[in-house]
Order: C-alpha cells, then structure tokens, then sequence
C-alpha cells in the first residue's frame, strides 16, 4: 500500500513525486516503457527555467535524483489497468498489483504515425521518431522530417549536425511553430522546406530508404524526394485507452479535469499531455504535477483524518 502512486516518468510525473515524497509520503512511480518520457528523447532543451540549455535525458535524470533523495520509489514497469474503485485504488501491472490511496495520471502522449505505406516496413531502417535517438546513424546524408510545428523544426535543426541536408515537409504553406525557431530554421543553410506537400508513400531498398514519395495537395502532382531517412513530427495522441469508461474524457482521448488537476474520480488526479492537448510544454506539464501532487495530498490527509475519526472536509483543510 502506497500513499500516492504516480503514473508516467515525464517531467509531470516526476515533478508530482518530487512534492509528494518531500511531504513524507509513500510514494511510487511507474516509470511505464520509457523513463523520461518524450523530453527525454530531446536533444536541446532551451526554454527550461533555471537551465539556458540543458539535454532533456539529462533533466529528467536530475528531476529522478531530486525525487529519489526525498524517498520515492522508481518501479520500472507499465500499468495495464486501473480499478477506480477507490480508495485504495488497484492497479495492476506487468509484475503484479499495486495498491494506493491516490493515484496521479501523468502518462504523457505518442508521437502519430503518418500511417501510410513502407512506415512500418522501413521503422529503424530509415524511418524514425526520434531525432536525437536515430540523428547520429546519418551522417552525411539527406535526410526529410515531416511536420511544421515546434518538435518539427527543433529536429530539424538538430539533424542539421549529422546530415549533408534536411528538407522540411510541410502540407501547409506556412508554418504552426514559434517565431524563434522558425527564424531559426529558415536562417539554417541546411534546412529547406517543400510547402503543400504530404508523404504518400516511403520507398527503399535492402539497405534501407531511398526515397519518398510525395504529393502536391492542391494539384494532386506527384513527385519522389531522394532521402535516407524520414524523421516524422506530426503530433501526439494521448497515452490514456486504459482510462477509457472509467474517467471522464474528451473525444479524442485527453483526460478531462479541473482547475486543480482533479479528474471525475475522487483521488485521481491527472497532470501533463494526459490532460493538455494546448500547450504541452515540459515546464507547464511540470507546474500541473506539482498542483496534482499538492490535491493528492489533501485528499491523503483527509482520509487519515476520517480514520482518526476527523470530518474529512477539517482535516482537508487543517
């Protein structure tokens, strides 16, 4: 039995354990497949208060040893399924069963697959997700990264290290990211961009990608790019299909709250691009799991209270 179990090792997750050990509760995080979550997968964090650049792996990390100096418990397992029939709440596990008296949803998001063909068949020989994972295997070569918005254009400008070139695909003719790295991007000599183009298809070989085919969306023109790797940033869907008829959701899948983190179970709180599907910043997926850690917390004590025989709202309160 554990006070608080956190969901997701993500800046959110992380942040909710730092405030919830530091208030000397049994804590536990779930790390699920991948400790850090998507900003450990960034090479260049540049807009984290208190660090002008920073690796993302490396932040996460240190967030890590903040919470584990306060006590909490990093489990490296993934959650399959959660009894909301709480408290205490049942989760169960790849390993077993855990059982806490409160639990935070920080499981974060997934990068979308352009889903069309060769994506599946080229993944890991040509076809990635992830820049700073995959970037160093191309050096030298002509790489493509679909997208337009922020995580586009900062991988872009990562790739720039590695490749002889790297073309931004975009459908649109102008771009959703901010004005900084777009001034970026476009200052870049190795960045170029093809406007109103979609991929309709990855082609390659035995060795890996040769080349995409793309397609012109307001004249339906065909045309191929010569690459040897395609890195797509399309946008995320939320990690939350097991939380389906158990909390309140929007239609695409985003865990609905309140103002506090507080979601339409009592004792669940949710923080992070489980719930955010507007700004999705690591700093504000940060702030959320301090503010669902500090509920939690109240929620803790008011059921220590009630067993002590203290109306809940008073020791809530007090």
């Amino acid at each position: 039995m554990h006070d608080i179990a956190i969901l997701g090792s993500g800046p959110a997750g992380l942040t909710a354990a730092i405030y919830s050990a530091r208030a000397n509760l049994s804590t536990v995080v779930i790390t699920g497949e991948m400790f850090g979550g998507q900003i450990a997968t960034t090479n260049d964090v540049e807009n984290y208060p208190g660090f002008s650049e920073i690796e993302g792996p490396e932040l996460t990390m240190r967030m890590r040893e903040q919470a584990e100096k306060f006590g909490a418990e990093m489990l490296v397992d993934t959650v399959t399924e959660i009894d909301v029939d709480g408290p205490p709440f049942t989760l169960t596990t790849l390993a077993g069963e855990i059982q806490a008296r409160a639990v935070v949803v920080a499981t974060g998001a997934t990068a979308r697959q352009l889903e069309v063909p060769g994506e599946q068949e080229y993944w890991g020989r040509g076809v990635s997700f992830c820049a700073t994972c995959d970037g160093a295997f191309f050096k030298d070569v002509p790489l493509a990264v679909i997208g337009g918005g922020d995580s586009a254009l900062q991988e872009a400008l990562f790739l720039t290290r590695f490749a002889s070139k790297v073309t931004v695909v975009h459908r649109r003719d102008q771009l959703r990211a901010g004005t900084y790295l777009r001034m970026r991007a476009e200052e870049d000599p190795k960045i170029e961009f093809l406007w109103n183009k979609v991929v309709e298809s990855v082609e390659g070989d035995a060795r890996g990608v040769t080349h995409l085919r793309l397609q012109d969306v307001q004249s339906g023109d065909g045309s191929d790019l010569q690459v040897e790797g395609m890195f797509v940033f399309i946008g995320h869907f939320p990690n939350t299909a097991m939380f389906e008829g158990k909390l309140d959701m929007t239609d695409d899948g985003y865990v609905v709250s309140d103002r506090r983190m507080h979601t339409s179970v009592e004792g669940i709180f949710v923080a992070g691009e489980a719930q955010d599907h507007y700004f999705r910043q690591a700093i504000t997926g940060a702030g959320e799991g301090c503010m669902a850690a500090m509920e939690a917390e109240k929620f803790v004590a008011g059921l220590e209270g009630a067993d002590a025989g203290v109306p809940v709202e008073a020791a809530a309160v007090g």
